[in-house]
């Protein structure tokens, strides 16, 4: 017999629309400005800035795998299962668990530095190993501020406040944007600046805290709801323990000898505009609707939950296909913008290239995987979700094994898109089986946008062929305005004849704002 769900305090709900929409702007305010970020840190020399950015690995894996990631997933479901002094109560108790965890590591990960930075950094590389050991240490503390950082972005979240940390990545950059023109161009500061932009990230949020009620006052206390939370987040854990193993794995495979010096920094060029495109249309969206699934989760409301996971897929993907589309056709256009001289770095832009090309592959399957991926969270079924997730890492691994050595850096991204095409059809199964789900809607859906995104990125292709070689920041700029306003402006015009709701929902929004 099913246990009546609690009396849950009402969380004041604004549209599902309007978060989207603030969630998607501060993340384009996070990406555009990272984008700026990420070009004047390609001014600085390519041995500090490989090391640079493989010392950020060591406090971005254990960011994912104990505040960002693992923290929203497994803590706003429970959290939106209590009523309002219960909500309080375990908010103490989690953030002062969480802040002496991440002392803890922030004093192992100083220590044990070189032999962390062993892992990323092989015998006969070209990168400064005592380099990466050095600015290592000083980045170790940026988890224990981002930590923070994610409880304040988990409450206000869970009570649908989106604007404030939304925009607070924005505040990040900003602050490291600001030390890297005024500082000297050396690794400390390149380091500090990084630290200070975590501790802006964190200060932005605290007034809204403190003016919604939310701000706690961290203890180290125990919970009866922290045993879930703790549930859920240890299978994610280990699933996101996977992918950053994977994230080694890659990160040890280019900067060995059979790679030239520059291709760790094309790598995360390349990764910074995959993320500014997977935040906005596919991450933004998915946060936004993460509250409302775990709303509907916690009331039983299962006919609602799948008409709400059909509404996000149907937007998410709308939104993905041509993204998708747009960046394998001027993939060396959008790397460009990263080269603000004259000369052309080639072993970084062809790193770039390929290896964005690749990955734009993979964004319409990760797409729907993201989605799915939080309809089980919500559920508190995680176990099921991070077991799929753990075994398409592992597939991930070995197919990059296999397709790398043919496909050069395409075969990064075809390996991430192959993966992710298993994983969506095992989480589709597994979400028929316990829910039951309309899937030939979706089908249909997909039958049409993914030809016309095929279309938009053949129009963008063509018209960049007629345009300045890429390489540099004006003709890749260029590019991207000219060509991708072309190909962008075909897929709304089939939209339209179409009649997608997306789109008709899109300028319905539009024009009231107007």
């Amino acid at each position: 017999m099913t246990a009546a769900p609690p009396t849950l305090t009402p969380t004041p709900r604004s549209s599902s629309g309007r978060n989207i929409v603030v969630v998607m702007l501060g993340t384009l305010g996070s990406r555009l400005s990272g984008i700026l970020r990420q070009l004047i840190i390609n001014a600085f020399p390519v041995a500090l800035t490989d090391a640079f950015l493989l010392a950020t690995r060591v406090p971005n894996t254990l960011r994912e795998l104990l505040a960002e990631g693992a923290l929203v997933n497994a803590f706003i479901p429970v959290y939106k299962s209590l009523d309002d002094t219960e909500r309080r109560a375990l908010a103490r108790a989690f953030s002062g668990v969480l802040i002496a965890v991440n002392l803890m590591l922030m004093a192992l990960g100083i220590l044990a530095a070189p032999w962390v930075a062993s892992l990323l950094v092989p015998p006969g590389s070209r990168i400064d190993f005592g380099l990466v050991v050095y600015m290592t240490r000083l980045l170790v503390p940026f988890l224990t501020l981002i930590s923070l950082s994610a409880i304040a972005m988990g409450l206000l979240n869970a009570d649908e406040h989106f604007r404030e940390s939304s925009f607070a990545p924005v505040a990040f950059n900003v602050a490291s944007i600001a030390v890297l023109l005024v500082m000297p161009h050396t690794a400390t500061w390149l380091a500090l600046g990084w630290l200070i932009g975590g501790f802006a990230q964190l200060l932005v949020q605290l007034p809204a805290l403190n003016r919604f009620g939310l701000l706690p006052t961290p203890a180290l206390a125990a919970h009866p709801a922290m045993r879930r939370v703790l549930k859920n987040m240890a299978p994610f854990t280990l699933t996101a323990g996977a992918r950053q193993i994977l994230n080694f794995y890659v990160q040890r495979l280019l900067s060995s000898g059979q790679y030239p010096l520059g291709t760790v920094t094309g790598y995360n060029n390349a990764e910074t505009l995959f993320t500014l495109a997977n935040g906005l249309f596919v991450v933004s969206p998915a946060l936004a609707y993460f509250p409302r699934f775990s709303q509907h989760a916690a009331e039983r409301d299962w006919a609602g939950f799948r008409t709400l996971t059909l509404q996000a897929l149907r937007l998410v993907t709308f939104l993905a296909a041509p993204t998708s589309a747009l960046l394998v056709a001027l993939s060396g256009q959008a790397v460009s913008i990263f080269n603000a001289g004259r000369v052309i770095d080639v072993p970084k832009f062809q790193a770039g290239r390929g290896i964005l090309e690749g990955w734009a592959l993979a964004l319409l399957p990760w797409a729907i995987n993201t989605i799915l991926l939080r309809t089980f969270y919500a559920r508190e079924r995680v176990r099921e979700a991070v077991t799929v997730s753990a075994v398409g890492f592992v597939a991930e691994v070995l197919l990059y094994r296999l397709l790398t050595p043919t496909f050069g850096y395409f075969g990064f991204g075809l390996a991430t898109t192959l993966a992710g095409l298993g994983i969506s059809v095992a989480l589709f199964a597994m979400y028929r089986r316990r829910l039951g789900f309309p899937l030939t809607p979706l089908l249909l859906h997909l039958a049409k946008i993914v030809p016309m995104a095929v279309v938009a990125g053949l129009v963008a292709w063509g018209v960049a062929r007629v345009l300045p070689a890429p390489g540099r920041l004006l003709p890749g700029m260029l590019g991207l305005v000219v060509a991708g306003g072309a190909g962008g402006a075909v897929y709304l015009g089939l939209a339209l004849a179409f009649r997608l709701p997306e789109v008709r929902g899109l300028l319905g929004r539009v024009r009231r704002r107007g």
